[in-house]
């Protein structure tokens, strides 16, 4: 009873409060301006992200005379492409999303998340118009663009993407104190890109390109050096990434390909088999229209806009003040 007592407060002041709005105000009139339009999606899903790394949070909800599992969402991103397929128009959305992972001073299982999508824009395009915006919000007026094999060459002189698995894991274990060696290829690029090569990034960019195993829900192709790469980007802002963006896939059968892939190697890790979105994929049968979008955390950018450590200071009640 006494420590609830305690923890009734917000961590938020009151200052913050007022300045959260006013990023809030600020966001929806640059896409307002923009003539995107701002839209409202289920918190609930039916299914969720099969991603090996996401974990969902679940709810049992009475439904049709039985109960049935429905997952927090993890991003609005099937439900919105879905109104993509039925109107493509583009489109954001600021809302409430769910990931269980750990606490920590810059994640909060319950947090903001703005996500938007542009028909017809290319992923350049998208960077372009996601500088935009956060030039006016943070202390900087450049984001230079380096690809991930670029970053890669430049500090572990190795191509990320034609590099051997036994070669990788042979860098990766002189240069980072490993627990395991039983990881796969792309494993050890994300342990050499996070312990490595981001400290070593400039206070703000992007980073382009990824590694096909790294894809998720984006396009892979060839780049102009003819390296097989996912078509998507990160922002980075003092050490912290603040937005992942996608150059949309819209091929059915290989998303159902990835769904499938993802559900087997979480089966691999003995990880429960999510069910697979069939209404996502049912929208991207009709047609869903090419284009790019981008996730962006909204708690952590305006961490980063005042300068905030602790993510319990940037939001009204973080989990252990619930």
């Amino acid at each position: 009873m006494q420590s609830a007592m305690k923890n009734w407060q917000p961590g938020v002041s009151s200052q913050a409060l007022k300045q959260r709005a006013e990023l809030l105000a600020n966001l929806r009139r640059f896409f307002a301006d923009k003539g995107i339009i701002e839209v409202e999606t289920p918190v609930l899903a039916g299914a969720p992200v099969t991603d090996l790394h996401i974990k969902s949070l679940t709810t049992e909800i009475s439904f049709d005379n039985s109960s049935k599992t429905f997952y927090l969402q993890t991003s609005p991103e099937f439900a919105m492409k879905r109104l993509l397929a039925a109107n493509p128009e583009p489109i954001y959305q600021i809302g409430k999303v769910f990931r269980d992972d750990p606490v920590s001073k810059h994640h909060n299982p319950e947090f903001t998340m703005l996500e938007w999508y542009r028909p017809g824009f290319t992923l350049e395009q998208l960077m372009e118009e996601v500088a935009e915006l956060l030039a006016s919000l943070l202390e900087s007026e450049s984001f230079p663009k380096f690809s991930y094999g670029e970053l890669f060459e430049i500090h572990l002189n190795i191509n990320p993407h034609q590099v051997g698995a036994e070669e990788i894991a042979t860098i990766a274990q002189e240069r980072i104190e490993l627990s395991t060696n039983e990881l796969e290829k792309t494993d050890y690029l994300q342990l050499l890109m996070s312990t490595v090569i981001e400290p070593q990034l400039p206070s703000a960019c992007f980073v382009y390109d990824y590694p096909k195993e790294q894809a998720s829900l984006a396009v892979i192709e060839k780049n102009v050096a003819q390296d097989t790469v996912a078509k998507r980007f990160e922002v980075y802002y003092r050490g912290v990434e603040l937005a992942n963006g996608y150059c949309e896939l819209i091929d059915v059968a290989e998303q159902r390909q990835r769904f499938e892939a993802d559900n087997n190697a979480r089966q691999a890790h003995g990880l429960e088999v999510y069910p697979i979105d069939e209404k996502f994929l049912a929208a991207m049968e009709s047609g869903m229209p090419s284009c790019s979008g981008v996730a962006l955390g909204i708690d952590r950018l305006f961490m980063a806009m005042y300068n905030i450590e602790y993510i319990d200071q940037a939001i009204s009640f973080s989990l252990d003040r619930v």
